[in-house]
């Protein structure tokens, strides 16, 4: 049976151009205290890896020159990294916008009970999962009482400011070998249910699409669905969202500090590399250090720009 990245590697997709670098996207680790089907990092309680201090000082060095907009902090469940609050706490006073993918489970695990009120206090702006309205279906997804758990994470949340004066923006991936539906229209189910039968408000939701790479691409493999699935990225491509596509303006870290296009080449194991074939590192990153590399693509970027498009921040259009 081919591999995931076998069958990603030959590609016909479009050259993408970069812009302009202004986002650090850094995966502190594949810690994670949650084994999701659709993760694409293979996420869970029994990873190691974890970026250690000398990288964040890297990290922190390179937001002091100024040049980095925003910082995005991923994993597994970046809170788990035991830099994490260093990391905010330095981005915060260096004036870099920080983003916190969080589970919402992680607010009750023990030892994290204070983590919420330390992400208020820093405005750091969360993207929390919460891949359905309906229990049952969470549950299905990502594990028993994951759901209530969740919730009360974001009532604790909402208690605190956000969905108000801070931000909160929940995440929406399907279950299967599907398109997510229009945002918009999603949405606005979203904030009706979850404020009629749970009092909770936020922001936007976002939909990403699932890769098919790493635990989801394997497990299209096994059913004998990834080639189907990859068809119907393929045929709902949409040239224009190439302008959109995060890969343009973000940098992938992960916690080796090695350089990558984006999270899934990440996973992919595809890094950026120079023009004598060397894969890039934090200690090569400069402002404009990337501006003459091409970006790597391949058949899993479909999934970027099928349909109303992909990204780390939702849909690329309207």
């Amino acid at each position: 049976m081919h591999s995931v990245v076998h069958l990603l590697k030959s590609t016909r997709f479009p050259a993408v151009q970069r812009s302009r670098l202004d986002t650090l996207q850094v995966n502190l680790g594949y810690l994670c205290n949650q084994s999701c089907t659709h993760c694409h990092v293979n996420a869970g309680p029994k990873r190691t890896e974890l970026m250690q201090g000398p990288l964040v000082d890297r990290l922190i060095a390179l937001m002091q020159q100024g040049w980095v907009r925003q910082l995005d902090l991923t994993g597994g469940a970046p809170e788990m990294n035991p830099e994490f609050r260093r990391l905010v706490v330095a981005a915060r006073r260096a004036g870099v916008h920080v983003i916190d993918r969080c589970n919402l489970t992680i607010l009750s695990e023990p030892g994290y009970e204070d983590l919420a009120e330390f992400l208020a206090d820093h405005e750091v702006e969360i993207y929390a999962s919460l891949p359905c309205y309906l229990e049952d279906n969470v549950d299905r997804q990502r594990g028993k009482g994951v759901f209530d758990a969740s919730i009360r994470g974001l009532q604790q949340l909402n208690a605190l400011g956000y969905g108000r004066d801070k931000v909160i923006n929940l995440v929406f991936n399907p279950q299967g070998p599907s398109l997510p539906p229009p945002q918009a229209a999603l949405e606005a189910d979203y904030k009706r249910v979850l404020a009629e039968k749970f009092d909770v408000v936020f922001n936007r939701l976002v939909t990403i699409t699932n890769m098919p790479i790493a635990r989801f691409g394997s497990t299209l493999i096994s059913k004998g669905t990834f080639d189907g699935y990859m068809d119907t990225l393929k045929s709902a491509y949409r040239e224009s969202n190439l302008e959109a596509v995060m890969c343009r303006s973000l940098v992938s870290v992960d916690y080796q500090g090695v350089l990558y296009d984006c999270d899934f080449n990440q996973q992919l194991g595809w890094p950026i590399r120079d023009e004598q074939g060397r894969a890039l590192t934090l200690d090569d990153l400069e402002a404009n250090r990337l501006d003459a590399l091409p970006v790597v693509v391949g058949e899993h970027c479909y999934g970027c720009t099928a349909g109303q498009g992909s990204s780390c921040g939702g849909a690329l259009a309207a």
